[in-house]
């Protein structure tokens, strides 16, 4: 299984410009950002070497949670659907949204499933839009 789709984009765009672009694509879509994870700066407070811009960002769209919850309330281990922005060892700045819809082929229903497609359809056209305003 693919873990996610993801895209690399020059490092001149700036880090903050795509990940603010991002957020603002994401909310387009329906999905806010419940957590955001500055894994440099925790890794740098904890001792641990590290040189890099990385972000993890927890994104939810409430109606199709509220869905997904509702059909079955162990499936709050798979949420909020993680995003990723970091820069790479190639000095890119790399997008990945995960794979919505084949992190939830472990669930045996199909209401489901059909959610998980349409947050996968929702990631590929924030991606897609990404790499048009960032080309």
């Amino acid at each position: 299984m693919q873990l996610g789709i993801s895209s690399k984009f020059d490092k001149s765009h700036g880090f903050e410009n795509i990940e603010t672009t991002l957020i603002n694509m994401l909310k387009d879509e329906g999905f806010g950002i419940l957590t955001e994870i500055d894994v440099h700066a925790v890794m740098l407070k904890k001792g641990q070497q590290w040189e890099r811009p990385y972000k993890i960002l927890g994104a939810c769209n409430p109606p199709h949670a509220n869905k997904v919850l509702k059909t079955d309330p162990e499936i709050g281990l798979l949420l909020p659907c993680n995003v990723i922005i970091y820069e790479n060892a190639e000095e890119k700045i790399v997008v990945s949204l995960i794979n919505a819809s084949g992190m939830f082929e472990l669930i045996d229903d199909d209401s489901v499933k059909g959610v998980a497609d349409l947050v996968s359809q929702s990631f590929d056209n924030v991606l897609a839009k990404l790499k048009e305003k960032f080309a």
